[in-house]
């Protein structure tokens, strides 16, 4: 793949919201534009690559090696989230091990998301829109039900069609990151605009980890369940009334014994008492 001056659509956004995180910040326009072709130039330079202006795989591998040291999570992100929500550090690895959905990007620096068809009806009916039209028109993308789910990087094929319709109903439809939390949400866990929330969740893992304390925090139910590592009680409220079928809360239950033991310091021998 190649992109230049002049290209245009989804391919040209993804360059400029990797050049914004990697510190070259760039308007997301859809549109490789001058300003677009100055952060490659620049990029290109502070990588000590050929500067002209031009992505091809040598400036594409740049950015995803990039971005792979500065998006995961670290051992200081666990800590601090224990911290804020007063938990042992063990259950927060526990949480990270079991319910977030493995890695929070995918291999071209998108964050992972799932399009909820039917959050996305209730949104858009609540604006006003004529949604039984739609859904007749677009099934797979406006629907009471749930499902049409494509996964990876085809949900953002599904979220496209969506933001055509409305931006911010789509934004909020759809779960984001490590841990896939509702851009719905965005009001309640304190984002200025569910923009907002996007763009942090288009940022690193750490956000995605931030979101997850804010969700937790927000809900005191979710918070004394993991407090007291009543994980049954905690895995119903996350994931709702499927999650035995999942054996979600004995995973959690052996997760944290397995991270509290490492944490634990080892009993004193005899010889040493």
């Amino acid at each position: 793949m190649i992109l230049r001056k002049g290209d245009t659509g989804d391919e040209v956004a993804l360059l400029q919201r990797r050049l914004t995180r990697a510190g070259f910040p760039t308007p997301e326009t859809h549109v490789f534009d001058h300003a677009t072709e100055s952060a490659v130039m620049a990029f290109q330079k502070a990588c000590g690559l050929v500067i002209d202006g031009v992505v091809g795989n040598k400036t594409l591998a740049a950015q995803l090696a990039g971005f792979a040291m500065s998006e995961h999570l670290t051992d200081a992100d666990l800590a601090n989230a224990a911290h804020t929500l007063g938990v042992p550090i063990a259950a927060i690895r526990a949480v990270n091990e079991v319910e977030s959905r493995g890695e929070g990007f995918l291999p071209d620096g998108r964050p992972v998301i799932l399009f909820e068809r039917h959050v996305f009806y209730k949104r858009l009916k609540a604006r006003g829109f004529d949604v039984d039209a739609l859904a007749a028109k677009y099934p797979n993308i406006v629907s009471p039900t749930a499902g049409g789910y494509m996964g990876k990087a085809a949900e953002y094929t599904r979220l496209a069609i969506a933001e055509r319709i409305d931006a911010d109903a789509a934004h909020e439809s759809a779960s984001w990151g490590a841990f896939q939390i509702m851009g719905y949400h965005w009001q309640a866990l304190e984002y200025s605009s569910v923009a907002d929330f996007v763009a942090r969740m288009q940022r690193s893992e750490g956000d995605h980890l931030d979101a997850f304390v804010r969700f937790i925090a927000a809900d005191t139910a979710l918070l004394s369940a993991l407090k007291a590592r009543k994980w049954a009680a905690f895995s119903k409220g996350y994931n709702g009334p499927d999650y035995a079928r999942n054996l979600y809360d004995v995973k959690l239950a052996r997760a944290y014994e397995r991270y509290a033991d490492m944490t634990t310091p080892a009993a004193p021998t005899k010889a040493a008492a």
